[in-house]
């Protein structure tokens, strides 16, 4: 018994396809790397270079804070509400 729990642990839990991989970092891991509340200057100046996943492909996240009104995120949950505002929800493009 103990041979089939080390059989299965060599295995992947999850089947990665073999597409093109997607450019640019999900925005929750960008968000996640900041401490709350913080000014749009600090999260630009922290993270403006990064690359964002977004429905029209990977944006620089200064350019997505161009268009925030926002200048303070008192909750990580404000500042990912502002960028999505911004960039919209949809599939990212893998291709």
């Amino acid at each position: 018994m103990a041979d089939e729990d080390a059989d299965e642990a060599d295995e992947p839990a999850v089947e990665l396809g073999e597409g093109e991989s997607v450019e640019g970092v999900p925005l929750a891991q960008v968000s996640s790397r900041l401490t709350y509340g913080i000014e749009k200057s600090t999260v630009r100046r922290r993270e403006g270079d990064t690359e964002i996943r977004t429905p029209d492909g990977p944006t620089p996240l200064s350019d997505v804070l161009d268009s925030v009104e926002e200048t303070y995120f008192d909750r990580r949950q404000a500042f990912e509400e502002a960028v999505r505002a911004v960039v919209d929800t949809g599939p990212v493009p893998t291709e």
